[in-house]
């Protein structure tokens, strides 16, 4: 009698050193940073060569979609358990004893991982290696691969949190590097004079954005400016507007004395749909001013209305065309010359200030 007490008492101080070696083994891992991929190999060495199971599958969710991550002794059936349909109502350890989807009948157990009432992952173990399973000592350690598969899953949890916020991070300072870069579009200086005076301000809700203004001087007495709006926003804006800028830019440059707005107008509309293939079209204002005459051509491509005031009334300038690569050819652009009064104000803007 003493020696079966002695005997059984072993052998639960053989199976509590072996659980608590295979939980330091695996924290160890985790404690280490290894890979995804080595701790469920670790969780895999102590599930199947150590406590005999010889199928097994286990699923994750990643707060998007369910997804193996896992299996072994089961080629192909991770492919037929819809989980939505066959797991998610079970909520405690469970054997399956008879089941109406086939799949679920290859397998002895299902197991799952649940966290405040959302189930997180589950495992479904087959083929023990010793017996029955109702009378399989295997089954006694349900418990404790439960507890094993938690740890293993808040570890792959973790790992994978870990790696979105260094992607955010290589993001955010990605967008931070790109709005510097979109700084460098506008003109840092604008003139201010007894004949002219300009101001701007840029402000974005996002990091960058795909708003655009600028100022040109052609000579002493000429000027060109604009302002311009993708749609859409973020990145893929504000990398079309860098391309219409330069090519804005160098028309301008190169061949401002040879073109006239209309010109320029149909030019850019041609680079925007070869830019853009028309996925994104870009409202443009466009005029051009002589200080020396006080006269104002301009080009409103779509954009919302710049108002000219006078102090007593106020004018939108709104003759032009339609928005630059909403079609492949512009039928029609109207050019309106104006006269600039000493006092006048031509206030630009984009929708932003419209939304708000």
């Amino acid at each position: 009698m003493a020696e079966k007490k002695i005997s059984k008492l072993v052998a639960n101080l053989e199976l509590n050193e072996f659980k608590l070696n295979s939980l330091l083994e695996i924290t160890k891992g985790i404690n280490n940073n290894a890979s995804i991929q080595n701790i469920l190999k670790i969780f895999e060495y102590i599930i199947r060569e150590q406590l005999g199971v010889s199928k097994l599958i286990l699923y994750a969710y990643d707060h998007v979609n369910w997804s193996c991550i896992l299996h072994f002794g089961a080629k192909g059936l991770n492919k037929k358990i819809h989980i939505d349909n066959d797991l998610i109502h079970i909520r405690e350890i469970t054997v399956i004893e008879s089941s109406s989807q086939e799949t679920l009948n290859s397998f002895d157990i299902v197991i799952p991982i649940i966290h405040k009432k959302t189930p997180l992952a589950y495992l479904l173990i087959g083929e023990l290696n010793n017996g029955a399973i109702k009378t399989n000592p295997s089954i006694k350690h349900m418990s404790f691969i439960q507890t094993l598969t938690n740890i293993v899953i808040v570890a792959v949890e973790n790992k994978r949190f870990s790696k979105a916020l260094v992607e955010q991070e290589i993001q955010k300072k990605e967008m931070a590097v790109a709005a510097e870069m979109q700084k460098l579009l506008f003109p840092t200086e604008l003139p201010s004079n007894n004949r002219i005076e300009v101001a701007a301000r840029y402000e974005t809700k996002h990091l960058v954005g795909g708003d655009y203004y600028d100022f040109i001087p052609l000579n002493n007495e000429e000027y060109l400016f604009c302002i311009a709006d993708v749609s859409g926003k973020g990145v893929s804006a504000a990398l079309l507007m860098s391309n219409f800028q330069a090519k804005l830019r160098a028309n301008v440059k190169y061949n401002h004395k040879n073109m006239s707005l209309k010109d320029l107008v149909y030019e850019l509309n041609d680079d925007v749909n070869n830019a853009a293939k028309g996925e994104k079209f870009i409202t443009f204002f466009v005029g051009h001013y002589n200080c020396q005459n006080m006269t104002l051509q301009y080009i409103n491509a779509g954009h919302n209305y710049p108002i000219l005031c006078n102090g007593t009334e106020s004018k939108f300038l709104n003759s032009g065309c339609i928005g630059l690569g909403m079609l492949e050819e512009i039928p029609s652009i109207k050019v309106e010359k104006i006269h600039i009064d000493k006092n006048d104000v031509l206030i630009c803007y984009t929708d932003g200030i419209v939304e708000l």
